[in-house]
């Protein structure tokens, strides 16, 4: 089918294009799932085409089953009433109608097969894009994650590493100070 075709190509292209623009994942991924809903709409429509179409035919189907039966029994009561001439015209419209109603139930079955399949994608796309959703609500917050542990990393961390740091630096030069000025008074002559 060229609905086939067509989703498989524009997936394809769609995804190619944001694999190439990772500047910013989360917005790429938003944008690509706009693009599959908006994809998810063009296959809905052409499944609501395509059911409408099988609509018509079966229409078309019922109304000939209807118009052969009518035309048995016109021939029926033309027998009855003896007007066999008008009986025979009766079947002859009966039989065109049986040569036509082969192509109309063609016509359904074909109508029918193909509103069958395009929902199957139909209701396949929209179970894949459900998952794609979930995903992208995962990724999303892995993304959130990363960075937040991009800006520990980078500033968290490092001016709390050096703030210790300093306060490590400042609590031994008060030791040593203390050990200095106790080793100074203890060789002092005045303090003994």
């Amino acid at each position: 089918m060229g609905i086939f075709s067509r989703l498989k190509n524009m997936t394809r292209a769609n995804v190619n294009s944001w694999k190439d623009q990772s500047d910013e994942p989360e917005k790429s991924i938003d944008e690509y799932l706009r693009s599959l809903n908006s994809d998810l709409g063009k296959v809905k429509a052409e499944t609501a085409s395509l059911l409408a179409e099988e609509r018509r035919a079966k229409n078309a189907l019922d109304e000939c089953c209807a118009e052969i039966i009518k035309m048995q029994r016109y021939a029926d009561k033309s027998v009855e009433a003896g007007n066999e001439d008008e009986s025979r015209k009766f079947l002859e419209q009966a039989k065109k109608l049986g040569e036509r109603l082969s192509d109309l139930q063609n016509a359904y079955n074909l109508a029918s097969s193909k509103a069958a399949s395009m929902k199957q994608v139909q209701d396949r796309l929209i179970v894949d894009l459900a998952g794609l959703e979930q995903r992208r609500i995962e990724l999303k917050g892995k993304l959130a994650e990363a960075r937040l542990q991009q800006e520990v990393n980078s500033d968290g961390l490092s001016s709390g590493q050096a703030s210790f740091r300093e306060i490590e630096e400042q609590m031994t030069q008060a030791i040593h100070e203390a050990e200095a000025l106790a080793e100074l008074r203890k060789d002092d002559p005045d303090n003994k």
